[in-house]
């Protein structure tokens, strides 16, 4: 008997999804807002047919993250990656995740490219999320 081949795992990477959201501590980023843009990967289970039906539909992915950018206001963008990690990990077929929040206008008063907090999740086979790492 020929052995069973073992599940097919794959990533699917969106870069720089960016939209105008308000969060921050500062009033000024409350009431003025800036742009934040997110990176996210996921480790899902690859398709076995070459069918939509059978695929994680990335353009939803990316309008989930963005409705989450432009969404309620939060004061740090630790919580922004959290939630949007919590939302994508209940997609089926997502192993593990990766989502890194830009907020490349922090309010430094210093010279820098960008600010970006990275949060790793993985999914237990139940559905829920496992510990961030």
């Amino acid at each position: 008997m020929p052995p069973t081949p073992s599940p097919t795992t794959g990533t699917i990477t969106l870069t720089g999804l960016t939209a105008r959201g308000y969060h921050g501590v500062l009033t000024s980023e409350r009431t003025t807002g800036q742009v934040f843009v997110v990176d996210v990967e996921l480790e899902i289970d690859w398709p076995v047919i070459d069918e939509l039906a059978g695929a994680l539909d990335y353009g939803t992915v990316a309008r989930r993250v963005v409705a989450h950018i432009t969404g309620k206001p939060v004061r740090l963008i630790e919580t922004l990656a959290s939630q949007i990690a919590d939302d994508i990990a209940a997609t089926p077929g997502v192993r593990s995740l990766e989502v890194c929040v830009h907020k490349p206008h922090a309010p430094l008063d210093l010279t820098f490219d960008d600010v970006c907090v990275r949060l790793h999740r993985t999914v237990t086979p139940s559905g829920n999320l496992g510990n961030p790492r």
